[in-house]
């Protein structure tokens, strides 16, 4: 007969306490909040960059789920035009099409930008999720990650926001990172080399990455500022680490030590859309416009990543570098 002592029944307590915690904590840090919108999307168009993988494709198929018609922006026709048959399966909508947009070439933004507003009659939600992570230059001669990361988005933006301001309410929403904390803005840098940072080293390429990506922090905190009363709002976002297809382009040496790390603890790419698809649809956030979110909610951020004057100046050294000043 099997008995069960005091000390066996409080060990067992420890092991399902230990085990709740666990759960909880994956479902909190790795599965994360899922967006709980229920919004209907019909007669609605929205552009997604960069939506011929990765969460990416995964928010192209949820927006099209829900009635939209999506654009995917993508820079290689082969790949887009996959992609367009894959979120039509998965979503079993036929309202997908592809245009083409490489972000590493303002020529191309602002062709993109002018097919697209011959051709659609509407823009309800813009979401600028594409981004690299690998040292490079533009055609413009722009550092590759602050060029495509934030540049191309900036200008691309700017040439869609009279259509945003006329199909209003309408949304922008920028894919930024947990790694903007990291970064810094040094436009004595900038000047100089065309990019926030310099050098090859993985080191290099990740405070490279992260200064690109504190860009896109400040520029929704100055848009947020230029849009007051026209009923266009903004948002950025960190979507969780995710595992996709961002780090491609690292090293062979690094892919193989993120592989496993990846496909343990980091977030899937439909997991990794939902802060995304919060910020594009759920309802009542207006008034948050040009906040970052994190988790399908607002967060916090550092103070350099709301200084009003940095904003400002990365504001205007953009629209330089783009030609609209």
């Amino acid at each position: 007969m099997l008995y069960f002592t005091f000390e066996m029944a409080e060990e067992i307590l420890l092991i399902a306490g230990v085990v709740i915690a666990v759960l909880m904590i994956f479902r909190m840090y790795i599965c994360g909040e899922r967006c709980k919108s229920k919004t209907k999307l019909h007669g609605k168009t929205v552009i997604v960059t960069g939506s011929n993988t990765g969460i990416g494709r995964a928010t192209a198929v949820d927006l099209a789920r829900r009635g939209a018609r999506v654009i995917l922006a993508c820079r290689n026709q082969v790949c887009g035009e996959t992609a367009v048959a894959l979120v039509q399966r998965e979503s079993g909508s036929k309202n997908v099409v592809f245009m083409q947009l490489d972000l590493a070439s303002l020529k191309s933004v602002r062709s993109f930008a002018e097919t697209f507003l011959k051709t659609e009659r509407r823009l309800d939600i813009l979401i600028n999720n594409a981004g690299v992570y690998m040292q490079g230059t533009t055609e413009d001669g722009l550092g590759l990650m602050f060029g495509v990361n934030h540049i191309g988005h900036f200008l691309l933006t700017n040439l869609l926001l009279d259509k945003l301001k006329e199909c209003a309410p309408s949304r922008i929403v920028t894919v930024s990172s947990y790694l903007h904390n990291f970064g810094n803005l040094d436009f004595d840098i900038l000047r100089t080399h065309k990019e926030f940072g310099v050098g090859e080293s993985p080191a290099s390429l990740f405070w490279i990455y992260s200064h690109s990506k504190l860009c896109n922090v400040l520029f929704t905190h100055e848009l947020a500022k230029k849009l007051q009363g026209t009923n266009v709002t903004c948002y950025s976002l960190h979507p969780g680490a995710i595992n996709s297809d961002l780090y491609r382009n690292m090293n062979k040496m690094t892919r193989r030590l993120l592989k496993p790390i990846a496909a343990l603890f980091f977030k899937d790419v439909e997991a990794g859309a939902q802060t995304t698809l919060h910020c594009a649809v759920q309802e009542g956030i207006e008034s948050l416009s040009g906040r970052y979110f994190s988790n399908c909610a607002v967060q916090k951020v550092k103070a350099k990543a709301q200084d009003d004057a940095v904003a400002k100046k990365l504001w205007e050294v953009s629209e330089t570098l783009c030609g609209l000043s």
